[in-house]
């Protein structure tokens, strides 16, 4: 049996001193899947809790961390779409395994690495930007001429969300973070209109003032009950409220929030996963990223911004300092 190098959780769950590289079966491909030799792989909160025993894993899923990456084909099963080829450069999305020397991923799910960016530049993009993509099209409804507020703003996704904002044509986004450095980095990196940090302002009622009373027509959110009130506040008439995470906690507490909003504003708030959808479902997305944003990665006007390095070997280190929440970018770990 072929065998590869992984990075495995030590007990099956733990904390991060329990990640370290091992020998496991290399993965088979069937119907439309590739085989990948991965060059780089990115990681994502979701890892952190998926490697405490705390995030519901597809069932689909391998054992092994991560799910986006960078790297070369270098088999393909009989179903795999045409336009692939082995040895073509490829990134793209899985359910999981991407933590490892060679993954097993549906060709639906890849895309064609461009010459002009690097293998960790690409292992940066596929889970934030289509994440954030969902976020504003799918869910969000948003049409150029619209404003947006991407909370978590020094967040992977919502640093891609901003950046999105301006290339398609948003009449002005905004941000929220816990830190001054944070939003600075919103504002001037960025270009939000403004960024707010949630320690020290009522956000929600900057928001009204800078848009006149009206509110912004789309709120993409990661934190759940501590913003569930503000975010009725601050949302515009016909506003798109979207919910893809709950880092305050699963259960609202005592609050203030004037659900009449929901009636008066003709406000939806809708709750999203990317992980657990569907292959064609993901598919879509895929073909969105090709759509709104490969062409803006070739030219420039998108960036995959990576906040550090870490050759594989330093999972522990480069876990530690996603745990710290001090990040303004992806961290990326390479395979030499």
């Amino acid at each position: 049996m072929a065998t590869m190098k992984a990075i495995e959780i030590k007990d099956g769950k733990g904390r991060l001193e329990n990640l370290y590289i091992a020998d496991i079966p290399r993965p088979k491909i069937t119907g439309a899947q590739a085989l990948v030799k991965v060059k780089a792989f990115g990681l994502n909160r979701m890892d952190l809790l998926q490697r405490e025993g705390k995030y519901p894993v597809p069932p689909q899923a391998p054992r092994t961390l991560g799910v986006e990456f960078s790297g070369t084909i270098e088999e393909l099963a009989g179903d795999s779409e045409s336009e692939f080829k082995v040895g073509d450069a490829v990134f793209g999305l899985a359910y999981g395994g991407a933590y490892a020397e060679y993954i097993a991923v549906s060709t639906h799910m890849l895309v064609h690495k461009p010459d002009e960016l690097s293998w960790e530049e690409c292992a940066g993009i596929p889970e934030v930007y289509i994440t954030a993509l969902q976020a504003m099209y799918l869910i969000g409804e948003f049409e150029p001429g619209k404003s947006i507020l991407w909370h978590a703003g020094a967040s992977s996704v919502s640093i891609a969300g901003q950046q999105l904002s301006r290339v398609n044509g948003a009449s002005e986004w905004y941000a929220t973070a816990r830190s001054d450095d944070k939003t600075d980095f919103c504002v001037k990196e960025l270009g939000a209109k403004a960024a707010y940090n949630t320690k020290t302002t009522k956000w929600d009622e900057e928001v009204l003032k800078a848009t006149d009373g009206k509110g912004v027509d789309i709120i993409v959110d990661f934190i759940g009950p501590d913003t569930f009130a503000a975010n009725l506040n601050a949302i515009a008439r016909d506003g798109r409220i979207v919910n893809l995470a709950t880092l305050s906690g699963m259960k609202l507490k005592d609050t203030d929030a004037d659900f009449g909003a929901f009636v008066r504003k003709r406000v939806r708030y809708e709750g999203s996963s990317l992980r657990s959808r569907d292959e064609k479902y993901q598919g879509k997305l895929r073909d969105q990223l090709v759509e709104h944003a490969l062409p803006r990665f070739k030219d420039g006007s998108l960036r995959s911004i990576i906040e550090k390095v870490y050759p594989w070997e330093q999972i522990q280190e480069a876990h530690r300092q996603m745990e710290a929440n001090l990040t303004k970018g992806k961290l990326v770990c390479i395979i030499s």
